[in-house]
């Protein structure tokens, strides 16, 4: 034995539970900053939502397909992925993405989980990290509106058909629902308790995971649930934390927007222990900080308003000690197109004030451009069943905020700009 003293701690540690020998290859947060195998970790990451589906075997599953874009985004230096452990609810409504992964309270398809087991692997094999949200404020993956259609609530209302003031009057009760909450976090058990069926190695125990996230933009709908919206989140973070003590926790909160405009509730909610970090998103247009029609001449008022948004998170949050990650940002296309090649002169602009902005003032310690399409390519302007998935889900136009592999303007930035950030803070 070339090491019995070594032999001897790893034995003690296994025996005890209480260290974990692989911790070098998870991300830490300590001062206010990720760290990886020892040194500082900032990233540039995307969001590609689909990927656990197309990890499958079943309908929608394309593993060769998800090989060959997990190496093109580790050639590009995007090293984050921000993905949807998966959908719930019945499947066939509109707007909704399919396979579904949770078809009933408790009822799971199998070769969805088979291909987040997949989907781990080859990611470890590359070295890429993720962030899994575990579901859904909106209505393309069911979420919400699953959960409380199984609690008595009546039939999810779909905004695109029922409206959107509808569809709020229906969700706003899920923060206050005890039994819609609690079937939630039963999934969250089942999934973080999860042994990977190919290299049998816990989930709690892979390096591919970066973090766990309660929910895609978590909102409580009303200024009156905000109170309940925290007691969800932090509720839900202890219960991954009993399971899982290696891995990162986070919100999905888009900020000040999901907060009903209540910066100091978003800034109580991020400075709990439970969470790791602070995040944010950003979308100008949706937000109406620009028109459709002026997407290019708008692009300087975007980018202003943004540096703005993402300052005044830093600085509620900075005094707590948390790194801050914009993990959802993205702009059009020129003259609001979706086809694939068609020109992204104010998207390319938007995008380097972003990236830029991180390499220079440090105050984010990540981002994800929303989203990766890579070579997919939409067949339909909406999503018809098994089309290609793109970056954008089932309730919007195919190719609004994707970024294709044949966008090479934007990907010679996102390029360049990973690899500037990444020599600057990761040593």
């Amino acid at each position: 034995m070339k090491n019995p003293i070594k032999y001897i701690c790893v034995l003690i540690a296994l025996l005890l539970g209480g260290v974990n020998v692989l911790a070098g290859d998870f991300v830490t947060v300590k001062d206010g900053q990720f760290y990886l195998k020892g040194k500082p970790y900032h990233y540039v990451g995307t969001n590609m939502w689909s990927a656990v589906i197309m990890a499958s075997e079943g309908r929608g599953g394309n593993r060769k397909a998800l090989c060959r874009e997990l190496d093109n985004l580790k050639r590009l230096g995007v090293t984050n992925i921000r993905i949807l452990v998966g959908a719930e609810g019945p499947e066939g409504l509109p707007s909704h993405i399919k396979p579904v992964l949770q078809i009933a309270p408790g009822v799971y398809n199998d070769t969805i989980l088979q291909g987040m087991d997949y989907l781990l692997v080859q990611m470890e094999k590359r070295g890429l990290k993720g962030v899994f949200y575990l579901t859904n404020a909106w209505e393309w993956s069911g979420g919400y509106s699953a959960y409380l259609e199984w609690a008595g609530y009546g039939k999810a209302v779909i905004p695109s058909i029922d409206g959107y003031s509808a569809y709020v009057n229906q969700v706003k009760n899920f923060v206050t629902s005890d039994k819609a909450k609690e079937m939630f976090y039963n999934h969250v058990r089942h999934i973080v308790s999860r042994v990977n069926t190919i290299n049998g190695k816990p989930y709690s125990e892979s390096p591919a995971i970066m973090a766990w996230q309660v929910c895609n933009e978590p909102r409580a709908f009303s200024k009156e649930g905000l109170p309940a919206l925290c007691d969800f989140l932090i509720t839900t973070a202890r219960i991954i934390k009993g399971v899982d003590k290696n891995h990162l926790v986070s919100t999905g909160s888009e900020g000040l927007v999901g907060f009903e405009m209540q910066l100091d509730w978003w800034t109580r909610l991020h400075s709990a222990p439970e969470f790791d970090y602070a995040c944010i998103h950003l979308w100008p247009a949706t937000w109406r900080w620009v028109e459709r029609d002026k997407v290019f001449s708008d692009v300087a008022m975007a980018a202003e308003k943004s540096s703005e948004y993402i300052h005044q998170h830093y600085a509620a949050i900075h005094p707590y000690s948390k790194p801050l990650v914009l993990e959802e940002f993205g702009y059009h296309r020129d003259g609001f197109l979706f086809d694939p090649g068609s020109s992204t002169i104010a998207r390319d602009t938007y995008y380097f004030h972003i990236l830029n902005g991180m390499l220079e003032s440090g105050e984010l310690a990540g981002c994800n451009f929303w989203a990766w399409s890579g070579d997919a390519r939409p067949k339909n302007l909406w999503w018809h069943e098994w089309d290609d998935y793109c970056g954008d889900p089932a309730q919007e136009e195919q190719g609004l905020y994707s970024v294709f592999s044949n966008d090479r303007s934007t990907i010679k930035l996102i390029k360049d700009k990973a690899k500037k950030i990444t020599k600057k803070y990761n040593r």
